[in-house]
């Protein structure tokens, strides 16, 4: 018996389009996730990007359970002394509302090349609004 694993060329990966209105953050990241990596597909092989495009359109009605839209915080430093930008959840999700999702889907990726090519299949827009209709991507519930 051999193993058969799928050429990049024979790969094809769809698009998806994903409404994140109501939807629950961290349970919606850990789906997209899933399917960015591929782990749904029968051909599934950790070494490779078999994964699909997924489109997240209204993510900035994603919801939270709990106090974590004022005791969840994002932290940036930018390496100089002193600069540490903190910012909560209820704050990130007024002035970016894309960035909630991208951030969680993100840490549940792999490190390293690879999962900085599947990352760049995530299309999160805040409004229900997106510039990806010549792909035709079909509707995704998760």
């Amino acid at each position: 018996m051999q193993t058969v694993f799928s050429k990049p060329e024979e790969t094809r990966g769809d698009w998806y389009v994903v409404d994140a209105a109501g939807k629950t953050l961290g349970r919606l990241a850990s789906q997209i996730a899933h399917r960015l990596k591929g782990k749904h597909k029968p051909t599934y092989a950790p070494h490779q990007d078999l994964g699909d495009h997924i489109v997240v359109i209204n993510a900035g009605t994603v919801r939270v359970t709990g106090a974590k839209l004022t005791d969840k915080w994002y932290h940036q430093h930018t390496g100089y002394v002193g600069n540490l930008k903190s910012t909560t959840l209820e704050k990130l999700l007024k002035e970016h509302p894309e960035r909630a999702i991208q951030i969680a889907v993100k840490g549940m990726l792999p490190k390293g090349p690879l999962g900085r090519r599947m990352y760049r299949k995530l299309h999160v827009f805040g409004g229900d609004a997106h510039p990806h209709q010549a792909q035709q991507p079909k509707a995704l519930e998760l």
